[in-house]
């Protein structure tokens, strides 16, 4: 990581919001549902699926976050109305994790029930690691009351994944595996590049060699990429056991080649108003994109004015 990156990332309080909603154009659908919607639609003429992620998170009342879960129940109910290849992702502070356990199990058990009935799958993502228990605990209730519409999130670059997916595996899960975009300290987590690339393709390999799993692959590192198709080819995956997955607005050139060799592939399409909170963590937890996105302003300064700014 350069001195350049780590400068940006450490100056972002002092770069105008109106100039972060440009960069956030292309990594945001939009602050509308209906901007989702046309995201998700522009997605599937790709061939691309897509998963829906509203976003907001550390919510601190109970009445907010039972608000949270309506708005999710409203979206599924569109979702099927709208007949849109989407799913949905939710995060556990979003949905009360912080007020009470039981108030972010209670909410999650609403969303994923109406999703089971409208024929949905729902995420549940995973934070940083203070909730990764809990969310874990969350998740086993959920499959343990007979809810297997609903799939978990495990991040490689912490020390202790290897052994959640082992005391995952009898539930024959479906598992997102990323890299993780918290930083979080040496004793817990792999922190240089190659260490989490490393751990990454060893847990897909236990995963896709176990047989029980279907894992969701989420990733834009080349390593990564070429090293997740050995493992596909190498254990003979069959297309309903896994997909790629990768965010909206990064790399979209790769995410066409891996549809066009075949693989399934998913979008994450984050949308709401709380776009300004979502860039910023994500520009400061990764300073060398923070780097890349400033490296091509100044080369375009143009793009920081649309039509109405001209």
């Amino acid at each position: 990581m350069g001195i350049f990156d780590k400068t940006v990332a450490g100056s972002l309080k002092f770069i105008p919001k109106p100039v972060i909603r440009r960069v956030a154009r292309r990594y945001i659908a939009g602050e509308r549902v209906e901007d989702a919607f046309d995201a998700v639609r522009k997605l599937s003429a790709e061939g691309c699926r897509a998963t829906l992620d509203l976003l907001g998170e550390s919510v601190r009342s109970e009445a907010e976050a039972r608000a949270s879960a309506d708005t999710y129940l409203d979206l599924l109910d569109r979702i099927a109305r709208d007949g849109v290849n989407a799913s949905i992702s939710i995060k556990p502070t979003h949905f009360g994790l912080l007020v009470d356990e039981a108030l972010f199990l209670d909410n999650t058990r609403r969303v994923v029930a109406r999703a089971r009935e409208l024929g949905n799958f729902v995420r549940i993502d995973m934070e940083d690691s203070p909730t990764t228990d809990a969310t874990l605990r969350g998740y086993r209730a959920l499959r343990e009351e007979g809810f297997d519409n609903v799939g978990i999130v495990l991040q490689a670059r912490l020390r202790r994944t290897p052994a959640d997916f082992r005391d995952l595996a009898g539930l024959r899960p479906n598992v997102r595996l990323c890299k993780g975009v918290y930083l979080e300290p040496e004793a817990i987590a792999w922190q240089s590049y190659d260490e989490i690339n490393r751990a990454y393709l060893d847990q897909l390999a236990y995963a896709l060699g176990h047989g029980g799993f279907t894992m969701a692959i989420a990733t834009h590192d080349d390593p990564v990429i070429e090293g997740a198709e050995r493992l596909l080819a190498e254990h003979a995956v069959p297309r309903d056991r896994y997909e790629f997955q990768m965010l909206l607005g990064v790399r979209p050139e790769v995410r066409k080649a891996l549809v066009e060799r075949g693989h399934p592939l998913r979008v994450y399409v984050p949308f709401g108003q709380n776009w300004y909170a979502y860039c910023i963590r994500r520009l400061k937890e990764n300073p060398q994109f923070a780097g890349h996105v400033t490296r091509d302003l100044l080369r375009d300064p143009g793009q920081l004015f649309g039509e109405a700014d001209r």
